[in-house]
């Protein structure tokens, strides 16, 4: 029997929170930077904080600390581990 479990976006998890990436959907250049930077399908991510007034997310991968648009993290589509 499979579970279903649905997907979030990078936006929606709060700090302390880890997830694994689904899916990356955006434009090709963006994409690459991602891939570039770690972001890939099947990797754990982990949000460290959010800064205010809408300003970026500091996020970990392995032991790489990157700070992502929020524009640029809500088109990380996460499941919540």
């Amino acid at each position: 029997m499979q579970t279903i479990i649905s997907s979030e976006i990078l936006t929606s998890l709060v700090p302390g929170e880890s997830a694994i990436i689904v899916a990356i959907q955006t434009d090709d250049a963006l994409r690459q930077r991602l891939l570039a930077l770690g972001f890939r399908v099947g990797k754990r991510v982990e949000l460290i904080r959010k800064a205010s007034f809408s300003g970026p997310l500091q996020v970990r991968i392995g032991t790489t600390d990157i700070l992502l648009r929020r524009n640029e993290a809500a088109k990380i589509a996460v499941e919540k581990s």
